[in-house]
Parts: structure tokens; C-alpha cells; sequence
């Protein structure tokens, strides 16, 4: 009997030595879950403006699950999913300027999400053409397209760069002008005043690229966010 056990705790000995060392450990910890989309009540009522959420998110929510409404002298825009948001009568063409000034009151999640505006944009209700800088509380920014719908990552992972602002606190206010310039064919991704990425009209069009840096600008604006944009305009 005594040789049995001995045989059956040899036998579970060279059986445990036969099994990888990965599937010894424990199942690793999940990653943090991101934050879904959330609801917000008031839908797009900014006079001549529309919008377009971003496709797929998990919640099905559309830009009447956001708000962008008209607020003193600017928009007030509090988003669910992350979308565009355009006047089709603001088309720019050649050499221009666009910005807006984004005033952040607080970070309303665990984590920041950005404010941004686009150029080139068509097709934007059906398969989005858009190139967009936008700017975060902590300090980064990011420059992404929509090439027929499809995200095409010009800096895809946020950088930090000096220009922009960063907030003292997660309930610090913050404000962040951001916008782009097309002059000759330079493009450029300016953040309060200062330029933070410079391409080539090259760089940024052609197939699976932007069609053309000419086209409707508007708002780029993540999800579950709310600022009070002022001051949206282009200059030639």
C-alpha cells in the first residue's frame, strides 16, 4: 500500500512538470473596463448644426443621446458617444484658419477625454472624410482621420506637448484653443497659438487619406465629455 501512494505522488510529481508554466499561474486580472457611452438629454438644437456619432459604439447611441445647444455667445456641448459636429455652411477651401476655444470645467470620468476640431470633411453623414486635432486636460493631443469611415491615426496615441494647457486638478477648470492652419501646403495643428504637428498636404491625402484638406471643419468631441465651445470660425 505504501508503494502505491508512493508511485501516485511520483505520478502527480512528473504530471505537474508536464504542464506548461503559463497555465500553472492564475488567470490574469482583467483590464479596467473604459466608460460606456452615457445618455444625455437635448439632441442637437444649435441653430443650422448637425452631427454624426462615431460608428459601433457598444450602446447604440446616436448624436440625439448628446446635447449641443446654443449657450450665450457659444454651444454648450455635452456628448454620449463620440461624434462630429458641423454647420455645412462652414466650408473652407485653399489657404484658411479654423478654431475654436474649448472651456473645460471639470473631468467628469477617472480619465481625460479630448476637444478637437476637423477640416476636409465630407460624406460625413454616410461614410465620414475628416482630419481632426484635439486636445486633452493632462497636457496631450492627438491628430486622427476618418478616411470613408474608416480611423486612420495621424499621432493615434496621445502626445504631450508644452502648448497645451494642463489642468491643476481632475476639478480644475481648463480652457484650450484648438484648430488648424492650411497655407500653401503646409498643414498644421495649432493649440493655443502655437503649431504642435506640421505636415504636407501629401502627408494627409491621397487613397485612404483625406480626399482634400478643402471641405466642411466642425467640432470633434469625444464621448461622455462637456465644455462650452466659443468662438468657432474660419479665417481666410
Amino acid at each position: 500500500m505504501r508503494n502505491a501512494r508512493v508511485i501516485m505522488v511520483g505520478l502527480s510529481v512528473v504530471l505537474l512538470a508536464a504542464v506548461p508554466a503559463a497555465a500553472q499561474q492564475p488567470p490574469a486580472a482583467a483590464p479596467p473596463q473604459a466608460d460606456v457611452d452615457r445618455k444625455v438629454t437635448g439632441g442637437v438644437t444649435a441653430k443650422g448644426w448637425t452631427g454624426k456619432e462615431d460608428a459601433g459604439n457598444k450602446q447604440g447611441l446616436t448624436v440625439k443621446d448628446s446635447k449641443l445647444a446654443e449657450e450665450g455667445k457659444g454651444l454648450r456641448l455635452a456628448t454620449g458617444p463620440a461624434a462630429l459636429y458641423w454647420n455645412p455652411a462652414n466650408v473652407a477651401k485653399g489657404d484658411f484658419a479654423v478654431s475654436a476655444t474649448f472651456s473645460e470645467a471639470e473631468q467628469t470620468y477617472n480619465h481625460p477625454h479630448p476637444f478637437g476640431v476637423f477640416i476636409g470633411g465630407s460624406d460625413l453623414e454616410t461614410a465620414p472624410n475628416a482630419m481632426y486635432c484635439a486636445a486633452y486636460r493632462n497636457g496631450n493631443y492627438i491628430i486622427r482621420m476618418f478616411s470613408g469611415g474608416k480611423r486612420v491615426d495621424v499621432v493615434g496615441r496621445p502626445l504631450a506637448h508644452e502648448a497645451v494647457k494642463k489642468a491643476e486638478t481632475p476639478k480644475s477648470p481648463v480652457v484650450q484653443e484648438v484648430g488648424w492652419t492650411v497655407k500653401g501646403d503646409a498643414v498644421s495643428c495649432v493649440i493655443n497659438g502655437t503649431a504642435v504637428w506640421t505636415g504636407t498636404k501629401a502627408d494627409v491625402t491621397g487613397a485612404g487619406k483625406l480626399a482634400s484638406t478643402d471641405g466642411i471643419v466642425g467640432i470633434r468631441v469625444s464621448h461622455n465629455s462637456d465644455a462650452l465651445v466659443t468662438g468657432f470660425g474660419i479665417k481666410k
